[in-house]
Protein backbone atom coordinates (compact mmCIF):
# COMPACT_ATOMS: atom_id res chain seq x y z
CA UNK A 1 0.00 0.00 0.00
CA UNK A 2 0.98 3.65 -0.30
CA UNK A 3 1.70 5.64 2.85
CA UNK A 4 1.84 9.42 3.21
CA UNK A 5 5.38 10.11 4.41
CA UNK A 6 6.93 13.58 4.67
CA UNK A 7 4.55 15.02 2.04
CA UNK A 8 5.10 12.17 -0.44
CA UNK A 9 3.46 8.82 -1.20
CA UNK A 10 5.80 5.93 -0.45
CA UNK A 11 5.18 2.23 -1.04
CA UNK A 12 5.44 -0.57 1.52
CA UNK A 13 4.71 -4.30 1.48
CA UNK A 14 3.90 -6.25 4.63
CA UNK A 15 4.53 -10.00 4.86
CA UNK A 16 3.82 -12.17 7.89
CA UNK A 17 2.33 -15.39 9.19
CA UNK A 18 1.47 -14.29 12.72
CA UNK A 19 0.39 -10.82 13.81
CA UNK A 20 2.01 -11.42 17.19
CA UNK A 21 5.47 -11.73 15.66
CA UNK A 22 7.93 -8.85 16.13
CA UNK A 23 8.11 -6.32 13.29
CA UNK A 24 11.15 -5.89 11.02
CA UNK A 25 11.61 -3.00 8.58
CA UNK A 26 13.93 -3.79 5.66
CA UNK A 27 15.89 -0.85 4.23
CA UNK A 28 17.11 -1.43 0.66
CA UNK A 29 20.42 -0.23 -0.70
CA UNK A 30 21.53 2.12 -3.42
CA UNK A 31 20.85 4.81 -2.49
CA UNK A 32 17.81 4.66 -4.74
CA UNK A 33 18.01 0.94 -5.59
CA UNK A 34 14.64 -0.33 -4.44
CA UNK A 35 14.16 -4.10 -4.50
CA UNK A 36 10.37 -4.32 -4.53
CA UNK A 37 10.50 -6.06 -7.91
CA UNK A 38 12.24 -9.06 -6.29
CA UNK A 39 12.37 -8.65 -2.51
CA UNK A 40 9.15 -10.56 -1.76
CA UNK A 41 10.99 -13.68 -3.00
CA UNK A 42 13.52 -13.52 -0.16
CA UNK A 43 11.77 -11.52 2.58
CA UNK A 44 9.00 -14.11 2.80
CA UNK A 45 11.66 -16.51 4.07
CA UNK A 46 11.81 -14.38 7.22
CA UNK A 47 8.05 -13.95 7.54
CA UNK A 48 7.52 -16.94 9.83
CA UNK A 49 9.41 -15.19 12.64
CA UNK A 50 8.96 -11.50 11.76
CA UNK A 51 6.22 -9.37 10.33
CA UNK A 52 8.40 -8.00 7.51
CA UNK A 53 7.85 -4.54 6.07
CA UNK A 54 9.70 -3.68 2.86
CA UNK A 55 9.84 -0.06 1.78
CA UNK A 56 10.55 1.64 -1.52
CA UNK A 57 12.28 4.77 -0.29
CA UNK A 58 11.51 8.23 -1.63
CA UNK A 59 11.17 8.44 -5.42
CA UNK A 60 12.38 4.94 -6.31
CA UNK A 61 10.65 1.68 -7.16
CA UNK A 62 6.89 1.97 -6.69
CA UNK A 63 7.45 5.23 -4.80
CA UNK A 64 8.72 6.87 -7.99
CA UNK A 65 6.92 10.02 -9.13
CA UNK A 66 8.43 12.27 -11.77
CA UNK A 67 7.13 15.32 -9.89
CA UNK A 68 9.92 14.66 -7.34
CA UNK A 69 12.75 14.59 -9.88
CA UNK A 70 13.89 18.11 -9.11
CA UNK A 71 14.00 17.63 -5.35
CA UNK A 72 17.42 17.95 -3.75
CA UNK A 73 17.94 15.12 -1.28
CA UNK A 74 19.33 15.98 2.15
CA UNK A 75 20.20 14.04 5.25
CA UNK A 76 17.50 15.84 7.23
CA UNK A 77 14.88 14.92 4.61
CA UNK A 78 15.80 11.24 4.57
CA UNK A 79 16.07 11.05 8.35
CA UNK A 80 12.58 12.55 8.60
CA UNK A 81 11.33 9.98 6.06
CA UNK A 82 12.76 7.18 8.18
CA UNK A 83 11.35 8.57 11.41
CA UNK A 84 7.87 9.05 9.94
CA UNK A 85 7.87 5.59 8.35
CA UNK A 86 8.94 4.06 11.65
CA UNK A 87 6.17 5.87 13.52
CA UNK A 88 3.59 4.81 10.92
CA UNK A 89 4.62 1.15 11.15
CA UNK A 90 4.56 1.21 14.94
CA UNK A 91 1.07 2.67 14.93
CA UNK A 92 -0.32 0.56 12.08
CA UNK A 93 0.99 -2.72 13.50
CA UNK A 94 0.43 -1.69 17.13
CA UNK A 95 3.97 -2.21 18.43
CA UNK A 96 6.22 -0.07 20.62
CA UNK A 97 9.47 -0.82 18.82
CA UNK A 98 10.65 -2.41 15.59
CA UNK A 99 13.78 -4.14 14.29
CA UNK A 100 15.75 -2.44 11.49
CA UNK A 101 17.55 -4.50 8.87
CA UNK A 102 19.50 -2.47 6.32
CA UNK A 103 21.57 -3.59 3.34
CA UNK A 104 24.43 -1.51 1.88
CA UNK A 105 23.16 2.11 1.77
CA UNK A 106 20.29 0.84 3.94
CA UNK A 107 22.81 -0.27 6.56
CA UNK A 108 24.37 3.19 7.03
CA UNK A 109 20.92 4.80 6.79
CA UNK A 110 19.51 2.39 9.37
CA UNK A 111 22.45 2.85 11.72
CA UNK A 112 21.90 6.62 11.66
CA UNK A 113 18.20 6.13 12.43
CA UNK A 114 18.98 3.82 15.36
CA UNK A 115 21.57 6.24 16.72
CA UNK A 116 19.18 9.20 16.41
CA UNK A 117 15.97 7.50 17.64
CA UNK A 118 17.02 4.55 19.80
CA UNK A 119 13.70 4.38 21.67
CA UNK A 120 11.95 3.36 18.43
CA UNK A 121 14.01 0.22 17.84
CA UNK A 122 14.82 -3.03 19.63
CA UNK A 123 17.53 -4.42 17.32
CA UNK A 124 19.74 -3.26 14.45
CA UNK A 125 21.00 -5.62 11.73
CA UNK A 126 23.41 -4.19 9.18
CA UNK A 127 24.17 -6.30 6.09
CA UNK A 128 27.03 -5.39 3.80
CA UNK A 129 27.60 -2.68 6.39
CA UNK A 130 28.72 0.64 4.94
CA UNK A 131 30.72 2.78 7.38
CA UNK A 132 32.05 5.73 5.36
CA UNK A 133 31.77 6.14 1.58
CA UNK A 134 35.12 7.90 1.06
CA UNK A 135 37.07 5.45 3.20
CA UNK A 136 35.21 2.61 1.47
CA UNK A 137 36.36 3.71 -1.98
CA UNK A 138 39.91 4.29 -0.73
CA UNK A 139 39.94 0.76 0.70
CA UNK A 140 38.68 -0.63 -2.61
CA UNK A 141 41.52 1.03 -4.53
CA UNK A 142 44.12 -0.42 -2.15
CA UNK A 143 42.69 -3.92 -2.55
CA UNK A 144 42.39 -3.60 -6.33
CA UNK A 145 46.04 -2.55 -6.66
CA UNK A 146 46.97 -5.83 -4.93
CA UNK A 147 44.75 -7.81 -7.31
CA UNK A 148 46.16 -6.08 -10.38
CA UNK A 149 49.81 -7.02 -9.84
CA UNK A 150 50.85 -4.38 -12.39
CA UNK A 151 48.11 -5.31 -14.86
CA UNK A 152 47.90 -2.20 -17.04
CA UNK A 153 44.20 -2.56 -17.90
CA UNK A 154 43.21 -2.64 -14.22
CA UNK A 155 45.52 0.23 -13.30
CA UNK A 156 43.99 2.39 -16.04
CA UNK A 157 40.51 1.59 -14.73
CA UNK A 158 41.65 2.52 -11.22
CA UNK A 159 42.61 5.97 -12.47
CA UNK A 160 38.87 6.59 -12.94
CA UNK A 161 38.03 5.71 -9.33
CA UNK A 162 38.07 8.90 -7.25
CA UNK A 163 36.94 8.30 -3.64
CA UNK A 164 35.93 11.92 -3.09
CA UNK A 165 33.93 12.18 -6.31
CA UNK A 166 31.90 9.18 -7.43
CA UNK A 167 30.80 9.44 -11.06
CA UNK A 168 29.07 7.07 -13.53
CA UNK A 169 32.51 6.35 -15.02
CA UNK A 170 34.03 5.53 -11.64
CA UNK A 171 31.11 3.22 -10.80
CA UNK A 172 31.50 1.39 -14.11
CA UNK A 173 35.25 1.09 -13.61
CA UNK A 174 34.85 -0.30 -10.11
CA UNK A 175 32.21 -2.82 -11.20
CA UNK A 176 34.41 -3.94 -14.11
CA UNK A 177 37.34 -4.55 -11.75
CA UNK A 178 35.15 -6.43 -9.25
CA UNK A 179 33.88 -8.68 -12.04
CA UNK A 180 37.35 -9.24 -13.48
CA UNK A 181 38.72 -10.58 -10.19
CA UNK A 182 35.64 -12.54 -9.13
CA UNK A 183 34.17 -10.16 -6.56
CA UNK A 184 31.22 -8.75 -8.49
CA UNK A 185 27.97 -8.26 -6.62
CA UNK A 186 26.00 -10.99 -8.40
CA UNK A 187 28.93 -13.41 -8.76
CA UNK A 188 26.76 -16.33 -7.65
CA UNK A 189 23.49 -15.20 -9.21
CA UNK A 190 20.43 -15.90 -7.08
CA UNK A 191 19.57 -19.13 -5.28
CA UNK A 192 16.00 -18.83 -6.54
CA UNK A 193 14.73 -18.45 -10.12
CA UNK A 194 15.20 -14.75 -10.77
CA UNK A 195 13.04 -14.44 -13.90
CA UNK A 196 10.09 -16.11 -12.20
CA UNK A 197 10.42 -13.81 -9.19
CA UNK A 198 10.11 -10.84 -11.52
CA UNK A 199 7.48 -12.30 -13.86
CA UNK A 200 5.13 -13.41 -11.09
CA UNK A 201 5.65 -10.43 -8.79
CA UNK A 202 2.15 -9.86 -7.35
CA UNK A 203 2.70 -6.14 -6.78
CA UNK A 204 3.92 -4.96 -10.20
CA UNK A 205 1.51 -4.02 -12.97
CA UNK A 206 2.48 -3.11 -16.54
CA UNK A 207 2.20 0.54 -15.49
CA UNK A 208 4.61 -0.07 -12.58
CA UNK A 209 7.16 -1.68 -14.87
CA UNK A 210 6.87 1.21 -17.30
CA UNK A 211 7.58 3.65 -14.46
CA UNK A 212 10.41 1.44 -13.22
CA UNK A 213 12.32 1.68 -16.50
CA UNK A 214 11.52 5.37 -17.03
CA UNK A 215 12.58 6.45 -13.54
CA UNK A 216 15.12 9.21 -13.07
CA UNK A 217 18.40 7.82 -11.73
CA UNK A 218 20.24 11.14 -11.69
CA UNK A 219 18.54 12.29 -8.48
CA UNK A 220 20.22 9.60 -6.40
CA UNK A 221 23.51 9.74 -8.28
CA UNK A 222 23.65 13.47 -7.55
CA UNK A 223 22.95 12.72 -3.88
CA UNK A 224 25.65 10.05 -3.87
CA UNK A 225 28.23 12.71 -4.74
CA UNK A 226 27.25 15.28 -2.09
CA UNK A 227 28.44 16.15 1.38
CA UNK A 228 24.88 15.31 2.49
CA UNK A 229 25.52 11.67 1.63
CA UNK A 230 28.97 11.75 3.21
CA UNK A 231 27.41 13.14 6.41
CA UNK A 232 25.86 9.70 7.05
CA UNK A 233 29.40 8.48 7.88
CA UNK A 234 29.57 6.33 11.00
CA UNK A 235 33.17 7.24 11.77
CA UNK A 236 33.35 8.12 15.45
CA UNK A 237 29.77 7.00 16.10
CA UNK A 238 30.14 3.86 18.17
CA UNK A 239 27.65 4.02 21.04
CA UNK A 240 24.39 2.14 20.38
CA UNK A 241 21.57 1.71 22.86
CA UNK A 242 20.19 -1.38 21.11
CA UNK A 243 21.91 -4.66 20.18
CA UNK A 244 24.08 -4.22 17.08
CA UNK A 245 24.48 -7.04 14.54
CA UNK A 246 26.39 -7.28 11.27
CA UNK A 247 26.04 -9.88 8.51
CA UNK A 248 28.77 -9.51 5.90
CA UNK A 249 30.27 -11.54 3.07
CA UNK A 250 33.97 -12.39 3.19
CA UNK A 251 34.31 -11.48 -0.51
CA UNK A 252 32.49 -8.16 -0.28
CA UNK A 253 34.59 -5.35 -1.68
CA UNK A 254 31.67 -3.35 -3.05
CA UNK A 255 31.27 -2.38 0.59
CA UNK A 256 34.56 -3.35 2.19
CA UNK A 257 33.86 -6.04 4.77
CA UNK A 258 37.20 -5.39 6.48
CA UNK A 259 36.16 -1.80 7.28
CA UNK A 260 32.85 -3.16 8.56
CA UNK A 261 34.65 -5.60 10.86
CA UNK A 262 36.95 -2.87 12.16
CA UNK A 263 33.92 -0.68 12.91
CA UNK A 264 32.17 -3.60 14.59
CA UNK A 265 35.11 -4.03 16.98
CA UNK A 266 34.73 -0.40 18.09
CA UNK A 267 30.96 -0.51 18.57
CA UNK A 268 29.66 -0.32 22.13
CA UNK A 269 26.19 -1.84 22.45
CA UNK A 270 24.14 -3.82 25.00
CA UNK A 271 25.01 -6.88 22.88
CA UNK A 272 26.61 -7.36 19.50
CA UNK A 273 27.22 -10.17 17.01
CA UNK A 274 29.14 -10.46 13.76
CA UNK A 275 28.23 -13.08 11.14
CA UNK A 276 30.56 -13.69 8.19
CA UNK A 277 29.13 -15.57 5.20
CA UNK A 278 31.85 -17.57 3.46
CA UNK A 279 32.59 -17.14 -0.26
CA UNK A 280 29.95 -14.42 -0.45
CA UNK A 281 29.97 -11.01 -2.09
CA UNK A 282 27.64 -8.03 -1.68
CA UNK A 283 24.32 -9.54 -2.79
CA UNK A 284 24.28 -11.89 0.18
CA UNK A 285 20.51 -11.94 0.76
CA UNK A 286 19.81 -12.66 -2.92
CA UNK A 287 22.67 -14.97 -3.88
CA UNK A 288 22.37 -16.98 -0.65
CA UNK A 289 18.87 -16.24 0.57
CA UNK A 290 18.50 -19.61 2.32
CA UNK A 291 21.73 -19.22 4.30
CA UNK A 292 20.88 -15.60 5.06
CA UNK A 293 17.43 -16.62 6.30
CA UNK A 294 18.97 -19.24 8.57
CA UNK A 295 21.20 -16.59 10.14
CA UNK A 296 18.15 -14.38 10.74
CA UNK A 297 16.38 -17.28 12.40
CA UNK A 298 19.42 -17.79 14.66
CA UNK A 299 19.40 -14.07 15.52
CA UNK A 300 15.69 -14.26 16.31
CA UNK A 301 16.22 -17.19 18.69
CA UNK A 302 18.99 -15.37 20.53
CA UNK A 303 17.23 -12.00 20.82
CA UNK A 304 13.52 -12.90 20.88
CA UNK A 305 13.18 -11.97 24.55
CA UNK A 306 14.09 -8.38 23.56
CA UNK A 307 11.70 -8.20 20.60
Amino acid sequence: MYVEINETKQWINIYGKNKNNPVLLYLHGGPGSSTSEIDYAFTRKWADIFTVVTWDQRNCGKSYNKSQNNITLTKDMLMEDGKEMTEFIKSYLNVDKITLLGHSWGSIYGANLVLAYPDCYNLFIGCGQLVDIVRNEEAFKKEAIKWAKNDEETLKLLEKVHPEDITPDSIKAKNKILKKYGYNIMKDGADYFFPAAILFNPNYSVKDWFSYFKRDKEMYLDFFRTDEFKSFSLTGKYEYRVPYININGDMDYQVNYKLSADYFDKVEAPEKDLYIMKDTTHALMISKSEEFSKILHDIYEKYKSRL
